[in-house]
């Protein structure tokens, strides 16, 4: 049990990250970055969050400042030593320092983590959609200035919080390297596994490559093989404690088959004794409240909670106006939905790829539009051309016209219409570590159907959505079918839905509460270090 006084120990805390919420964003990490940071100021924490600074953003406009402060960084090649120069630029918001690691490598990307159209036009070889050929060497360069830059800064933080593969090297750069093992002795890491399913460990297979630029022992990357590939959690593992999004993926990771899809990555450290923790990311309902329309871009202000839903039906009513009259330019609209009274509206959001169960999803609408007539569906996102195509094909049929949208690309405050407008937002993912879909589907009385695995799990059947076991379009279908029933047999039963999820949301899921989860975290990663210092080999 961990008391206040040794909470209280914990007062200067560094982020790793490669997004971060309003600067640069890609998925759920840029969420987690800034909303427990916020969190954690707000806990009189002193916390400093660094990230890349990308060619597609512009740091005046976000408040940023270059400071003096360069440095040259070591990225050796096989056989050729070189350096990198790097400057830094700086901003103080909402009690958060946020520090932009600016670099050539960095500067000529257009996106996060892939190509885009417009880099292919330059370059056929760098596809639209593919992840970045140097996607190691650029991690490698932001933990590595990372590390100059708190000892330029002379910061001797209390825990250096790694999110994801992206920065998970970090805990084995500070303390296989000599120099950084003294000025980080007694500093803590925790490593956040936000996604441990294949193609998201940020591995790699040249070894040669891989400890000539990281400069790491050869011990530590041969120690750190997952399918004879260096693997920056296996290499974290000694040094830090390791976390996952929610406590039921990390029980996946580690006690069930499930841990196939990652290539057995928890049970390799449950073999050499490392335990996961499972910490289910939090929100910040005010940041998705459909009360205030004016901030949220949406049609007009209801309230789940309150049991107030006129304006949903507003919200339903005037996005469909839009759609009809093909008012988003900049998104690809297939389709089209009749805008008629109590026909329930699916809806999902999120990237079109079998691990969102987007196979599933198609074949259970294609069944469904056989075997139900009073129902329409709505979906935004991008991903895999033949899900994408999939999807698309559904609305052609003359008896589908009226009755399905899908709309390709992404827009924020689009979504937030969606997710304002629906009545039921489905979930069929093969697997979630966490979920933030389902949380943001509730705040807006979007009662979620999903597949209960992973995060997911955070919902309760019949109390605050609907979920199924099975990863089959059958049992999605059957749900989708129950929810149906419920619509027309038993409204008040949706409204009853409807209120009990934000209650439930607001009593366990605020980033407030689950901040102290963190800090008891971090407190394990002190004692850790300590432990570190003279039991390495005993850990491997």
């Amino acid at each position: 049990m961990v008391n206040k006084r040794q909470k209280n120990s914990i007062k200067n805390i560094w982020m790793v990250t490669r997004e971060y919420d309003g600067i640069a964003g890609a998925g759920g990490v840029k969420d987690v970055s800034k909303q427990l940071a916020d969190a954690l100021a707000n806990k009189a924490k002193k916390i400093s969050v660094i990230l890349p600074l990308y060619g597609f953003m512009n740091p005046e406009e976000h408040g940023f400042k270059p400071l003096d402060i360069t440095f040259d960084v070591d990225m050796d090649y096989v056989g050729l030593e070189r350096q990198e120069h790097v400057q830094l630029w700086e901003r103080h918001k909402n009690k958060v320092r946020i520090y932009l690691v600016d670099s050539q490598r960095f500067r000529e990307k257009r996106s996060i983590y892939t190509y885009t159209a417009e880099e292919e036009a330059e370059n056929p070889a760098n596809l639209q959609g593919k992840g970045h050929s140097d996607y190691f060497a650029m991690n490698v360069l932001l933990q590595k200035s990372a590390i100059a830059a708190m000892i330029h800064l002379d910061e001797r933080p209390d825990i250096i919080h790694c999110q994801d593969g992206h920065t998970a090297i970090l805990p084995a750069l500070t303390r296989e390297t000599e120099g950084y093992r003294h000025f980080f002795n007694k500093t803590g890491f925790v490593v956040t596994i936000h996604n441990a399913g294949f193609g998201h460990h940020q591995e790699v297979g040249d070894l040669p490559f891989a400890q000539t630029i990281c400069g790491l022992p050869s011990r530590t990357i041969k120690s750190s093989l997952l399918d004879n590939m260096f693997d920056p959690f296996l290499a974290a593992a000694p040094h830090a404690v390791l976390n996952t999004v929610s406590e039921n993926y990390a029980r996946e990771l580690q006690e069930t088959s499930d841990d196939a899809l990652t290539g057995w990555l928890g049970h390799h450290l449950k073999s050499k004794g490392i335990q996961l923790a499972g910490i289910t990311n939090g929100i910040n309902p005010e940041n998705y409240n459909p009360a205030n329309p004016k901030k949220m871009g949406t049609f007009a202000a209801f309230d789940p909670l309150a049991g107030k839903f006129a304006g949903k039906k507003k919200c339903k009513h005037n996005l469909l106006e839009a759609l009809n009259n093909h008012k988003h330019d900049h998104i690809l609209q297939f389709g089209n939905l009749e805008n008629k009274d109590n026909c329930p509206l699916f809806t999902f959001i999120g990237r079109l790829s079998v691990q969102k169960g987007v196979d599933k999803l198609v074949e259970a609408l294609e069944a469904l539009f056989h075997t139900e007539d009073n129902f329409q569906v709505l979906a935004l996102g991008t991903g895999t051309k033949d899900l994408e195509g999939d999807l698309v094909r559904l609305t052609t049929s003359a008896e589908r016209q009226g009755r399905i949208c899908v709309l390709l690309g992404y827009d924020p405050v689009l979504a937030n219409q969606i997710y304002a407008a629906g009545d039921f937002f489905v979930i069929p993912s093969q697997y979630e570590p966490c979920g933030l879909t389902d949380f943001l589907a509730q705040l807006f009385g979007n009662v979620p159907i999903v597949h209960h695995v992973g995060g997911l799990v955070k919902v309760i059947n019949g109390v605050t959505g609907f979920t199924y076991d099975d990863h089959s379009s059958a049992a999605l279908m059957a749900s989708m079918q129950k929810a149906l029933q419920v619509y027309r047999n038993s409204p008040q039963t949706i409204k009853k839905l409807q209120r009990a999820a934000v209650k439930h949301l607001h009593e366990n899921y605020t980033w407030d509460k689950v901040v102290e989860r963190y800090l008891v975290l971090y407190q394990e990663a002190l004692a850790l270090a300590g432990l570190t210092k003279v039991n390495i080999a005993h850990i491997n």
